[in-house]
């Protein structure tokens, strides 16, 4: 597939909300590419959507037993409703590691039971004295979700006939989500998590083009509230043939960990929540080499994925993690426009070559 025609799926799923818990939107445009690539497609019970490419050079039980779950997450950072004001005001929190500066006083969409309904995520106004302390925040870039409310003009009558309550969704406005090219770069929100996808669904089209050549079965896991619990990622590794699990995501541009925005995959070798198992990271770092790009291992204490979710449950008893660079991760991201097919290439190397061992 071209650049292009990854930018065109890559828009696609920008546009489908997917709050963590609430991710239809963005099931149904993967449901239908993983089903034109994948032998099965099926959702689980904690609303994972799964596909398998199932080898066809080995022996049904050696396939299974060494099977490779590939996880990217279908969900993005959103916020939730924590009340309804009487005068029709939306108070909320975050859903998944978001402030309000993520996303700015933008327009938004909020997701009721029986409509969508359009917003405007407000922090009031900066021209305040001390009477209003939500301006000496706005003032001081300070501003936290005390000091955010979400316009709907609507009634408390009319909100609650729409299905919005607390726990209702709030999600960036399609308005806003279309991408925006930047030279030779996208950018977009939400580009976590949605490019990984991307190259998980690219590496299923070139997967099952090859599946003589693989020596096992392949799980593509498009999991659910990673952003929130990695309830998804931790229940797929749990209940899937296979030892190893492999993330796709997003990594963070920052000299802290020498990373620099370009094609080059980062290689994670650990996040917050603990250190990967050393020779899939090592064995990752290879298959980009093969690929004839410069790898870029880091460590990143400042980060979490499924991939250490599942080592630190004892979910899965090995994992590693393949990044995009990314610049301003949980804001408007921005990579470069060849890093989707940098990494589809790598994972495609590693599960063709390595992962056979």
């Amino acid at each position: 597939m071209s650049i292009e025609a990854d930018f065109a799926l890559l828009e696609s799923l920008l546009l489908a909300r997917g709050p963590g818990g609430q991710e239809e939107e963005v099931r149904a445009v993967c449901r239908r590419e993983l089903e034109a690539s994948c032998d099965e497609v099926w959702m689980d019970a904690a609303d994972n959507l799964v596909g398998v490419i199932r080898a066809a050079g080995v022996s049904r039980e050696t396939a299974q037993s060494r099977a490779i779950r590939v996880m990217a997450h279908q969900d993005e950072i959103a916020m939730v409703v924590k009340r309804i004001a009487e005068d029709g005001r939306l108070h909320v929190v975050a859903l998944g590691g978001a402030f309000p500066v993520n996303f700015g006083m933008c327009p938004v969409d909020v997701m009721g039971e029986t409509d969508v309904l359009p917003g405007v995520l407000s922090f009031g106004t900066m021209h305040g004295t001390s009477e209003s302390p939500q301006s000496a925040h706005i003032l001081s870039g300070n501003v936290q979700w005390a000091d955010v409310h979400v316009i709907t003009r609507r009634t408390q009558a009319e909100l609650v006939e729409m299905g919005v309550r607390p726990g209702s969704r709030v999600v960036l406005s399609q308005h806003w989500r279309r991408p925006f090219r930047v030279n030779d770069a996208i950018a977009a929100h939400f580009l976590d998590d949605r490019a990984p996808v991307v190259a998980a669904l690219r590496a299923a089209e070139q997967l099952a083009q090859r599946k003589s050549d693989l020596k096992q079965d392949v799980y593509v896991v498009l999991t659910t509230n990673e952003e929130e619990t990695n309830s998804g990622a931790q229940y797929a590794a749990r209940t899937l043939p296979g030892d190893v699990c492999i993330a796709l995501e997003v990594g963070p541009i920052a000299e802290e960990y020498g990373t620099r925005l370009c094609a080059d995959p980062i290689i994670l070798t650990g996040d917050q929540k603990g250190l990967y198992t050393k020779a899939i990271s090592d064995d990752l770092l290879a298959a980009a080499i093969r690929c004839g790009y410069t790898p870029q291992p880091a460590l990143m204490p400042g980060f979490a994925y499924d991939a250490s979710a599942v080592l630190g449950s004892g979910s899965s008893p090995r994992a590693g993690c393949l990044a995009m660079p990314t610049e301003n991760t949980h804001g408007y991201e921005l990579i470069t426009g060849d890093a989707i097919q940098a990494c589809t290439r790598t994972l495609v190397a590693y599960l063709l070559d390595t992962g056979a061992r």
